[in-house]
């Protein structure tokens, strides 16, 4: 195996969606339970994280359902609340894995987030996202989701691997199993332990 790629949330950064879901409710959101998924988004958070629509057009949208004055920066505030931050134990953890393997991440993600506070994140260790890996595919930029096999395909090519040579990590089964019908090695999170011990 040459190359590792990541998911980011629950494998690289720590999150938790109720923390998300009851910041949006407080704001207005009485359906945010049901907008806002486990694994995967669905109506204008799906179309958020496929680069469907701006995050303008995505906060008008919220602001449809929402019964007060809510601000662009209130909206999205809460809506970040589903991020908890990146321990930098893992930023070492990459860093180590990267004098080995060639790292890339493939993420699920949003520009609201991935500006907001992704980005930052990964500076907690005074470098940045780039010093950590070949090469990041965020699945607004591409207009494609996983577990869609377009997004490992366009991962593939974009970063010129080969699936047999990679180990794909991600926390959601669904995620995985998609990447082996690919050819990927793919390992299932479901634990915090270092990276190197699902190596094994």
């Amino acid at each position: 195996m040459k190359n590792l790629m990541f998911d980011l949330g629950g494998v690289i950064m720590e999150i938790e969606r109720r923390r998300a879901v009851d910041a949006l409710k407080a704001i207005g959101l009485s359906n945010a339970n049901e907008m806002l998924g486990e694994y995967g988004q669905q109506g204008i958070f799906l179309e958020l994280e496929l680069g469907n629509v701006t995050p303008q057009e995505w906060r008008n949208e919220l602001r449809r359902h929402i019964n007060c004055d809510v601000t662009d920066a209130e909206i999205d505030n809460a809506f970040m609340q589903f991020l908890i931050g990146i321990p930098v134990e893992r930023l070492n953890e990459l860093e180590e894995l990267h004098k080995d393997y060639r790292l890339y991440l493939l993420s699920n993600t949003n520009k609201v987030m991935w500006e907001g506070k992704i980005l930052e994140e990964f500076k907690k260790a005074e470098h940045d996202m780039d010093f950590y890996f070949d090469g990041v595919i965020p699945s607004f930029e591409e207009h494609c989701y996983k577990p869609d096999a377009a997004i490992f395909l366009r991962a593939a090519e974009k970063f010129g691997i080969k699936p047999e040579e990679t180990i794909f990590f991600d926390d959601s089964l669904a995620n995985v199993e998609a990447a082996q019908a690919l050819g990927f090695g793919g390992v299932h999170v479901v634990d915090n332990r270092p990276f190197k011990e699902f190596l094994k």
